[in-house]
């Protein structure tokens, strides 16, 4: 199939084995790889392949599963311009009547408008850096006072440790005890504030089986033990943040940051173009030089019938999005009115929080008063 120019070719039910190659070097992203969708349990059962080739060369691959009317693109993270995914609907709608509903997750797209009816809603952001090419580079580009808080905590770390290293295993070389060792601190501090951590044993073992096969990990030490570490994952020129802990005990020497800043230099000396700290709005991140990139679920659907008939799926979507976009407003919204609920939020949870600790150090006193009990 040919359109202006470009030519399309769509694998039914096959991901052809150039692909794993190709879609590492186009997107560079480790939620765009085969790799990360085998350990995350993609079998490859269901799945065919969209390809885009202008001059011979490919310029758009979309990896996609197809079950009971619905597609669901596997690509995350990436960028799909309009024309891109509307070529993709009408290849995909064209060629199987049974496709009511595509769906794709956390992409980057400007579509505004669609042959099709279409839900777009924000889903998260990735917070991303290009990076320059030495490590004297990127120090000069951030701001004043982060040059200067770097050298000021790195200083005064060194004084009061000076035991403290810092290393990077790649690949085979990491070490699962290390990886265990972080998440365990990622516990402690979400403990601290009264909230379940996200890793769990399942979720664990993904990390390590990444870290293992294409990651990269910085790992601090003070008198030989771990104090601190960061794990990202490597695709194409590209790395991916995906953990950074330390242990609570060196809340005040800044472990965590220094670690990730160095973590960052390490990358730029394998020659890194881009790196990822992925969602979440930390200030951290935008002190070392982040810059944020929407990302956006889309739902394209086969006609007004179909949408109809996918009501709870373009329900959910709907709910999703428009929560989000509440929960933005509430947290980082700059209208009096936001930031007022906000203040109230936080006085509420403050108060939680105290009520809670009250509660405990009560419990403790009659504890110690009849040990019996």
């Amino acid at each position: 199939m040919e359109h202006q120019g470009i030519t399309i070719s769509c694998y039914d039910d096959e991901v052809p084995p150039f692909v794993e190659a190709e879609i590492e070097r186009l997107y560079g992203n480790i939620f765009s790889s085969l790799l990360e969708f085998r350990i995350y349990g993609w079998s490859g059962a269901d799945t065919g392949t969209y390809v885009e080739r202008t001059n011979g060369k490919i310029t758009t691959l979309i990896v996609f599963e197809r079950r009971r009317g619905r597609v669901r693109v596997l690509n995350q993270g990436i960028r799909i311009g309009a024309d891109e995914l509307n070529r993709f609907a009408q290849c995909l709608f064209s060629q199987d009547r049974s496709i009511q509903v595509i769906s794709l997750k956390a992409i980057e797209t400007d579509i505004e408008h669609s042959a099709f009816p279409m839900q777009r809603f924000n889903h998260l952001e990735d917070l991303a850096l290009a990076l320059p090419t030495t490590t004297q580079e990127y120090l000069a580009s951030l701001g004043k006072n982060t040059r200067r808080n770097i050298k000021r905590y790195m200083d005064r770390l060194m004084r009061r440790f000076p035991s403290f290293s810092f290393e990077v295993h790649e690949c085979g070389e990491v070490d699962e005890k290390e990886i265990r060792a972080l998440i365990a601190f990622n516990r402690m501090r979400m403990a601290e504030k009264n909230v379940v951590a996200n890793i769990d044993e399942e979720e664990t073992r993904h990390i390590i089986s990444l870290a293992q096969a294409c990651g990269l990990v910085g790992i601090a030490r003070i008198d030989g033990r771990i104090c601190a570490g960061a794990v990202s994952y490597r695709a194409g020129n590209n790395y991916f943040l995906n953990l950074l802990s330390h242990d609570p005990a060196y809340d005040d020497y800044w472990v965590g940051f220094l670690c990730c800043y160095l973590t960052m230099c390490a990358c730029i000396a394998r020659g890194a173009h881009e790196f990822h700290f992925l969602w979440g709005r930390y200030e951290y991140k935008y002190a070392l030089g982040a810059v944020q990139r929407d990302l956006d679920n889309v739902h394209v659907y086969r006609s007004w019938l179909h949408f109809a008939l996918n009501a709870n799926m373009a329900w959910e979507a709907a709910r999703e999005g428009y929560l989000r976009r509440a929960k933005l407003w509430l947290k980082y919204g700059d209208r009096p009115l936001s930031k007022r609920i906000r203040k109230l939020v936080e006085a509420a949870t403050g108060l939680r929080h105290s009520l809670s600790a009250m509660a405990g150090l009560r419990r403790r006193c009659l504890l110690q008063s009849n040990p019996e009990n």
